[in-house]
């Protein structure tokens, strides 16, 4: 496909984005620079999609239709899958509406100096250049083909921004400090170097855990960086992370310990609600929840990557029946962990904070200073 004949996927890509309001209206610059630099640029000539059983490839050459629908998807939420190591996803192009929110966030300006940890494909570099300026982009990249490629295609767009090879969790200290810090990749603990490395009065991006992403402000004297989620994001852990079993993998084939009734009877916030989902994360870090709702009905399933699990299925007369299996009880874990949640007010996912100092990183809600910090259900909880 010629340039010109992927105008009509940017097109509805830009207008979705419009109908949901993803365009922010503080940061104009973030859509002139997604306009200024195309996405397909970046693409590989080889991308993946899901097929209900494994990732199947899907090439440019011989089917380049498809391609440009999976370079530019209809929703702004799907990310485009570049590259599959051992049966999984380990780079991508991440979904639009992601890029855009984050760069939102970084509140970058001309001639700031930027640090980026993931380069990936090199699109958010060019996009983050587009707005500093050529040469104020740093970008580390720990896989050395990819940080080759993202080269090439940056040289080829004629956007200045310097790729390395390296450990994104080291940041670039030879270059510091920097302006801003924004990591593509998602991590539990905000790494005390990257603080280190950017100036007081300095702004920290990252996604955290598997649901949200933060911003973080360093504060005058360097001694600590705090603010708030600013909203979902679901992106790929840092390269070797061990993630753990599948819930295939946990379960096995054997039959559960337990069954009973489920202390609630709705599971829909369980589906829908993404602050309880986000209280979830932080109260069972290690639990992931994966839901599915058919009308009414919402069945779910919980397992800890290890060795426990439970299922969570609304019957026909609605009540909810719980099935666990393992040394632990996930249903009645979580049943208490939403409870506190909803002790503490049920607040909302832009109500959380982070708080990173040389020796902690904690959560809190509502006010950094007098807000309950947020400690897993099998710790204590804490009030600053």
């Amino acid at each position: 496909m010629s340039a010109d004949e992927f105008a009509p996927l940017r097109s509805r890509l830009a207008r979705v984005m419009d109908d949901q309001g993803g365009w922010p209206e503080d940061s104009p610059w973030v859509r002139d620079a997604v306009e200024a630099v195309p996405r397909h640029h970046f693409a590989t000539d080889r991308v993946w999609t899901w097929d209900g059983s494994r990732y199947a490839p899907v090439d440019r050459e011989t089917d380049p239709g498809r391609w440009a629908e999976l370079v530019y998807p209809a929703s702004p939420l799907e990310a485009t899958i570049t590259q599959i190591t051992q049966g999984l996803p380990s780079s991508s192009l991440s979904c639009q509406s992601v890029v855009v929110d984050m760069l939102d966030s970084l509140m970058a300006e001309p001639g700031h100096r930027v640090l980026e940890l993931g380069t990936g494909m090199g699109w958010n570099a060019a996009l983050l250049t587009a707005r500093v300026g050529s040469g104020r982009v740093t970008s580390v990249e720990v896989d050395s083909l990819l940080a080759d490629a993202a080269r090439e295609r940056l040289a080829a767009m004629r956007a200045g921004a310097r790729v390395v090879v390296g450990d994104g969790a080291a940041g670039r200290p030879e270059r510091a400090p920097y302006d801003r810090l924004i990591a593509t990749y998602a991590v539990d603990e905000v790494p005390w170097g990257w603080v280190e490395q950017t100036r007081p009065g300095g702004r920290i991006v990252t996604p955290w855990g598997r649901l949200g992403h933060v911003a973080l402000t360093v504060a005058p004297d360097g001694g600590s960086a705090t603010g708030w989620v600013q909203g979902l994001a679901q992106f790929m852990p840092a390269r070797g992370t061990d993630q753990g079993r599948t819930l295939s993998e946990v379960r096995g084939d054997t039959m559960p310990d337990i069954g009973g009734s489920f202390a609630r009877q709705d599971l829909l916030p369980l589906h829908a609600d993404v602050s309880l989902l986000f209280a979830l994360r932080v109260l069972l870090p290690d639990v992931r929840i994966t839901t599915k709702a058919d009308k009414a009905a919402v069945t779910a399933w919980l397992h800890d990557g290890r060795s426990s699990w439970a299922t969570l299925v609304t019957q026909e007369d609605g009540r909810v029946v719980a099935y666990q299996g393992g040394p632990r009880r996930l249903a009645d874990e979580t049943d208490q962990a939403w409870q506190r949640w909803q002790n503490a007010g049920t607040p909302s996912l832009w109500d959380f904070g982070m708080t990173r100092t040389p020796y902690e990183q904690y959560i809190w809600s509502g006010n950094q200073e007098s807000g309950p910090r947020w400690s897993p259900v099998s710790q204590p909880a804490r009030i600053a």
